[in-house]
């Protein structure tokens, strides 16, 4: 089965190119070299990792679908299906990155640059495929077929590359229902109005559904990056940092529930920081 993410790649770096020299006209200083190569670097490291983990993926699923309630095969309407079935798989796989601290140390990587260009697309994690399948498992045992479940995700992946850009502002009536470039800057913003909001794939619709939709707003123009920025290209430092922070918390929380929470809760909890409520600032995301 072709992998179409790979074969994408060339048109990755021409859509890449084509911004940048339409960067150095419009002078909106929208690439800085170091950071467009994390970025890149990043995305390397992904696909590495992703030779493996797509043969473990793909087994798990082919094992799973041994026990499929359905057998669905591969009909037109079949896709049609499995287009939603991956879209809601999605939002929640990317909300829960939001929300849980472990899955968050993976998905940060995503979110670390200042800068919103086409190569933010491609700083991705190299972590969190041993993870995020998971949000997938269901679609086997429904009675959707391995292979067409691996070609739906790639689908997504490819129509969320485009949407990491400032050159397009609005996409008029379809901003109610498919996830755009205006939407998804939404997503990689720093402001607490933001932050956690617009989790959809190709969709926006969940976000709506589900309460986590936040339109941009032009009196409050997006800051880019985590509300506490890790200041480096290092792609090593990038891809492990969280953990590495996530890791030293659970080590000197007092007692099981904290270190527990540590891992599992909101990613800006803390056991000894409080707002002036008495809560902990879901917010404070490093």
């Amino acid at each position: 089965m072709p992998d179409l993410i790979q074969l994408a790649i060339p048109a990755f770096i021409l859509l890449m190119l084509l911004e940048a020299v339409a960067d150095t006209f419009l002078r909106r200083d929208l690439y800085e070299f170091k950071d467009a190569a994390a970025s890149i670097a990043m995305g390397l490291g992904n696909l590495v990792v992703e030779l493996f983990t797509k043969v473990i993926q793909f087994s798990i699923l082919t094992y799973l679908h041994r026990f499929a309630i359905f057998h669905i095969g591969f009909q037109w309407w079949a896709w049609i299906l499995l287009f939603f079935g991956d879209e809601i798989s999605y939002y929640w796989f990317h909300r829960v990155s939001h929300e849980c601290r472990l899955f968050w140390a993976s998905h940060v990587v995503h979110h670390s640059s200042q800068r919103y260009n086409l190569s933010t697309a491609l700083r991705q994690t190299w972590t969190g495929s041993t993870m995020s399948f998971v949000f997938w498992l269901w679609l086997p045992i429904v009675g959707f077929a391995p292979a067409m479940i691996m070609t739906m995700k790639a689908i997504s992946l490819l129509y969320q590359f485009w949407i990491h850009t400032e050159m397009v502002r609005t996409l008029g009536p379809f901003e109610a229902i498919l996830n755009t470039p205006s939407h998804h800057r939404v997503h990689h913003a720093s402001n607490p109005r933001y932050i956690d909001r617009n989790h959809g794939g190709t969709l926006i619709i969940w976000d709506r559904l589900f309460g986590t939709f936040e339109p941009e707003d032009p009196a409050d123009p997006v800051r880019y990056g985590l509300t506490k920025n890790i200041h480096t290209y290092n792609p090593v430092r990038i891809a492990f940092h969280e953990f590495a922070n996530m890791l030293r918390d659970v080590w000197r929380a007092p007692g099981w529930r904290n270190k527990l929470l540590y891992m599992f809760g909101s990613p800006g909890w803390s056991h000894d920081r409080l707002d002036e409520e008495g809560r902990t600032p879901v917010y404070e995301k490093a």
